[in-house]
């Protein structure tokens, strides 16, 4: 049985499936048709239900809901982890983010709903892909852009600066670790299928954990010019125990996200919607 399945080509994600696709665990007869796209491409696919398991933004989950579920293993939350808002000129306040143009990596992502729960009453806002924020905001395109993943680690070596910590306003607000990104199956998947795959995610998880801190050629391959310092920062900052699992605690997050989401969100399905797989 072939499955199509898409994640982004980041460390995080490639990190966690490489075991899967490159079979270096049993997979129990499933092979994998595998896309790697950027997260907000993924996004626009799970609205259309083009993949039968795909990561997602958790920020898309409340549009995707009526199609998908959530599986317990292969995500990404945690805490000092969210997306960060900067800027090139230091004078800037957060008094000032309401008049100021904002770049956002794309309509459907966690960051954009993060940004949109501090700053309700931002509305100059445009849609990236997230590795060209920090470029937009260097050439002054923009006043002020929220990034994510390695930008993280990169934006003080180009002289920008950090305006606020969105995970953070988060983690104040909520007392909950932020769910950044999950893995979601189709429902025209057999749930006894997709349990599957949800169990070969974790062995996959397990796997990769066991042969850190080596970064496997697959990782490297598809980090773009990242040093291996920097993919293992990324992998270190975004796969943890709630990759493995979300348990409890990764749940009781992300049904926050959604009940915050539904004051946002102006298109939202019904919250009847099962959320997880099992």
């Amino acid at each position: 049985m072939t499955i199509s399945l898409g994640f982004s080509p980041c460390p995080n994600d490639t990190f966690i499936f490489d075991a899967l696709v490159n079979h270096k665990i049993d997979t129990q007869g499933l092979s994998f048709e595998v896309q790697l796209e950027d997260v907000q491409t993924l996004n626009q696919w799970a609205i259309e239900g083009k993949l039968d398991i795909s990561k997602i933004s958790y920020g898309v989950l409340p549009l995707v809901l009526n199609q998908y579920k959530v599986l317990n293993s292969g995500g990404a939350l945690g805490n000092g982890v969210g997306p960060l808002l900067i800027t090139k000129n230091p004078a800037l306040s957060l008094a000032d983010i309401n008049k100021l143009s904002i770049a956002i990596p794309g309509k459907n992502t966690t960051a954009h709903l993060l940004f949109s729960l501090a700053y309700p009453n931002a509305f100059n806002k445009s849609f990236y892909v997230f590795h060209e924020i920090e470029d937009l905001v260097l050439s002054g395109s923009v006043d002020a852009g929220v990034i994510i993943h390695e930008n993280r680690f990169t934006y003080q070596q180009k002289g920008l600066h950090k305006l606020m910590d969105l995970g953070n306003y988060w983690e104040e607000q909520t007392g909950l670790s932020i769910p950044l990104g999950g893995i979601m199956a189709h429902n025209r998947l057999l749930d006894s299928v997709a349990i599957q795959v949800d169990e070969l995610i974790r062995k996959s998880v397990e796997y990769a954990f066991a042969h850190y801190p080596h970064v496997s050629a697959y990782v490297q391959q598809h980090a773009q010019e990242m040093s291996e310092q920097v993919m293992r920062q990324h992998i270190d900052l975004y796969v943890n125990d709630f990759s493995l699992d979300l348990g409890i605690t990764g749940k009781a997050a992300v049904h926050k996200l959604l009940e915050v989401a539904q004051n946002i969100i102006p298109e939202k399905v019904s919250p009847d919607h099962p959320v997880f797989l099992h």
